[in-house]
């Protein structure tokens, strides 16, 4: 009998749980097989990773510059289009430098582990300046005086020291602005730039840059006047604070000017949304421009908030002091212009641009002011020679924004032939918050005077000081100096000038009583008695104001304004000094013809002693000490040497007679600069010729001395004065004391070169005191005449 066995049917719960795990299973298995296929391709789309960056072959360009511009990182994916991109940006950093000839290539080292190195392969090439300034439209002003207005320079044989031949489209776009100014100031009040293209030349090796202008006509300004719309604000009581007048050429800076004073001026009183607005009607058929100032009042909106952006070096508070108003003040156009061309001048920043935003109200306004910060410090080390003080050399180190504070400080050192000193100077622009400046000086210099006068100094103090701000162009400065001069006079076998007092053994001659023979000893050159009374050291306490107005049109080449300076001071209080002295120096330049700037100058002085400190130095003892005095020579009429001119000690034997000094001087200059015809500009030689006057005079020091104090003057009568003898040594000396004018003429070459300005005049004496014949003829106590001068230097 068979049996049959039925098969077990499985639950319909396992069979459903077998066929989710299957499924699972098999949806896992897709999703690894997938994950891994995404994954390569990812790895594959994503490319070799970035090991590092390496720049070869930069030698005039700092590797840091370069890496600051490149966008491929280290641990970055590497990308060809960020390489390439790259490789324009290190052409444009050459171009920037000069050397637009620069060749850069790129190179991938392929690395373990999917990474790699770019090497950017630099060819630096030679530099590229700017070869030629080409001027087009321009027919009133010369290109020559154009590109004196530009700060782009052609490329010539000093290219090598200088940089401003390098092509930079913000430098040239700053040199367009420059031009348009320059037109405006001088009556083109038309004047456009048309264009400017700048093209590379490869032939020549450099940039040709291609300006078009427009001049239109010259104007002058017809009538000048002020139409105030405000009844409280007289017309009368603003006039003042104009800088144009009728007649004169037409000049967009004193219109400027004059609404920066007139807006303050009324703000002053209690007129802050006051707005003047400058209206200038043009007359085409005669060429003039009627100007009319109107006041008027203005939109009442208030600063809601100054934001200062872009500065990492310059602290906020030296940005937003150069503003006349600040937050929750009512706004005013024409006081925020002033703000920014402050800001420009301060000579800290690249760029500086204000500008607005609305504010959280329709009477609110924010105000922006971007800047980019720049290096202010300099390491420089001048040398140079100069007929008074021979060769000198100065090493110094200057930072003019100190900090970040905007403190001016400066650490010098001198070294020459008959000079040598240190010197320190801090100046802080904003004393105590306020805009007036403040600053010490600190200074130790030696000078050799034996060439001129058988003496040594060296002068050693400080000087405080404190500059009120009264306009843009009258400053006050108050000063306290304290200084120490230790005079003192050579008496060795090579400068013996001190042996008729001292004899040197074995080398005076002395008398038969044994004192010096006066023929000898003042024959090898002798110093006066009014020099060895001043001997030692002499502490003076100084204070002193100094007075200044200056509406110069440029500080380093000055064309056409006005210069002034009085000084006065008072010594007394406390030291040895007991003097009143005041000098003026005033100078005028006004520019004749195109590129010919005629320049006239007067100078004087006087000095008036007090106390009775010399009174007891015997008959015809005097108030001030020899170091007090004024010593002049080049400086007042060229042509003359180092102390070459005023009083004399003629009582000596020594031809050259020793200058004592003097208590008055005046005199006066008639120069003419030129351009040296056939020279490039750029080579920054001019020449002149000059007519010198002046005189000094009035020796107010002791002229009698009882040096061995037996109360008796040798060599001096009551009847006679001081009379000479070869047998006594005298205690008194012959003052030689002329007011004659002194007179020259001469022409002179300036350079400013880079290495720093160099001048050499030669000069003939017109005029001068010849001195007194002695008993075998010869003549002492005359003026000393010296008819080259050169003076200049370098810095590096």
């Amino acid at each position: 009998m068979m049996s049959t066995t039925t098969p077990r049917r499985r639950k319909p719960a396992a069979t459903a749980m077998i066929a989710v795990s299957a499924m699972i299973a098999g949806i896992t298995a897709a999703d690894t097989a997938f994950a891994q296929q995404s994954s390569r391709r990812a790895s594959v789309a994503q490319g070799p990773i970035v090991n590092r960056v390496v720049i070869e072959g930069n030698k005039r360009v700092e590797k840091a510059l370069i890496e600051g511009e490149l966008q491929a990182r280290a641990r970055a994916p590497y990308d060809q289009r960020t390489v390439d991109a790259d490789v324009q940006r290190i052409l444009e950093v050459y171009r920037r430098s000069g050397r637009s000839l620069a060749q850069v290539t790129p190179r991938i080292v392929d690395l373990p582990n999917g990474r790699v190195d770019i090497v950017y392969t630099i060819v630096e090439g030679d530099k590229t300046g700017v070869k030629e300034i080409r001027f087009v439209g321009n027919s009133q002003v010369s290109s020559s005086r154009l590109r004196s207005v530009m700060t782009t320079t052609e490329s010539n044989i000093l290219s090598f020291l200088k940089s401003t031949d390098v092509y930079d489209p913000a430098r040239l776009a700053n040199d367009l602005e420059l031009i348009r100014r320059y037109y405006l100031k001088n009556g083109y009040a038309d004047f456009r730039v048309v264009s400017s293209d700048v093209q590379f030349d490869p032939n020549a090796g450099g940039y040709v840059v291609t300006i078009s202008v427009d001049e239109g006509p010259q104007y002058r300004v017809g009538s000048v006047n002020v139409d105030s719309r405000i009844p409280e604000i007289p017309v009368e009581s603003v006039r003042g604070d104009l800088s144009t007048s009728a007649g004169s050429t037409y000049n967009a800076d004193a219109v400027q000017r004059s609404l920066q004073d007139m807006t303050r001026d009324i703000a002053r009183r209690g007129y802050p949304f006051a707005q003047v607005r400058p209206v200038a009607t043009r007359d085409p058929a005669t060429q003039t421009i009627n100007l009319s100032y109107v006041i008027e009042e203005g939109p009442r909106v208030y600063i809601e908030r100054i934001n200062v952006r872009g500065n990492t070096r310059t602290r906020d508070y030296v940005i937003r002091r150069e503003f006349d108003l600040g937050e929750g003040d009512p706004y005013n156009r024409v006081l925020i212009d002033r703000a920014e061309r402050r800001l420009n001048n301060l000579g800290y920043f690249k760029t500086v641009r204000i500008s607005n935003e609305p504010g959280s109200a329709p009477d609110r306004v924010v105000v922006n002011v971007d800047v980019e910060d720049q290096s202010t410090g300099s390491f420089s080390i001048s040398g140079g020679y100069s007929t008074a003080d021979g060769i000198i050399g100065e090493v110094a180190v200057t930072e003019t924004n100190f900090l970040g504070r905007g403190q001016f400080v400066r650490v010098a050192g001198q070294l020459g032939q008959r000079t040598n000193g240190v010197d320190f100077s801090f100046t802080e622009p904003y004393f105590l918050g306020y805009r007036m400046s403040a600053g010490i000086d600190l200074f130790s210099k030696f000078s050799d005077q034996t060439k001129y006068a058988r003496y040594e100094n060296r002068v050693t103090g400080g000087q405080l000081r404190l500059g009120l701000p009264f306009t843009e162009e009258f400053t006050l400065t108050l000063r306290y100096s304290l200084f120490q001069q230790d005079l003192k006079i050579p008496n060795d076998l090579k400068q013996p000038y001190n042996d008729c007092s001292e004899p040197i053994p074995g080398y005076t001659t002395l008398n038969a009583n044994g004192t010096p023979n006066r023929f000898f000893c003042e024959g090898n050159g002798e110093a006066s008695l009014a020099i060895k009374e001043s001997q030692g050291k002499t502490l003076t306490s100084l204070a002193g104001l100094t007075f200044n107005y200056n509406t110069l049109d440029s500080t380093k080449d000055p064309r056409n304004g006005f210069y002034g300076e009085v000084k006065t001071d008072f010594a007394g209080l406390g030291g040895d000094s007991r003097y009143f002295r005041a000098t003026g120096d005033l100078r005028y330049y006004k520019e004749l013809w195109e590129d010919i700037v005629g320049i006239a100058r007067v100078q004087g002085g006087h000095i008036i002693g007090f106390g009775n400190e010399n009174r007891d130095r015997g008959a015809g003892g005097g108030d001030l000490r020899i170091v007090d005095q004024f010593f002049l020579g080049p400086t007042l009429v060229r042509g003359f040497a180092t102390n070459g001119i005023g009083p004399r000690d003629i009582s000596s034997y020594d031809v050259n007679a020793n200058a004592i000094g003097g208590t008055t001087y005046f005199g006066g200059s008639l120069e003419v600069q030129f351009p040296i015809f056939g020279l490039p500009r750029e080579l920054g030689l001019k020449g002149a010729v000059f007519a010198d006057a002046g005189t000094l005079f009035g020796y107010k020091g002791p002229t009698t001395f009882d040096t061995n104090g037996n109360g008796f003057i040798e060599g001096y009568s009551p009847t006679l004065g001081c009379a000479q003898t070869s047998t006594v040594a005298q205690e008194c000396i012959l003052v030689r004391d002329s007011h004659k004018i002194r007179s020259s003429v001469g022409a002179s070459i300036l350079w400013t070169s880079p290495l720093g300005p160099i001048r050499f005049d030669y000069a003939i004496a017109l005029s001068k005191d010849e001195g007194v014949p002695t008993a075998n003829g010869v003549k002492i106590g005359g003026d000393r005449t010296q008819a080259f001068r050169f003076s200049g230097g370098t810095r590096f």
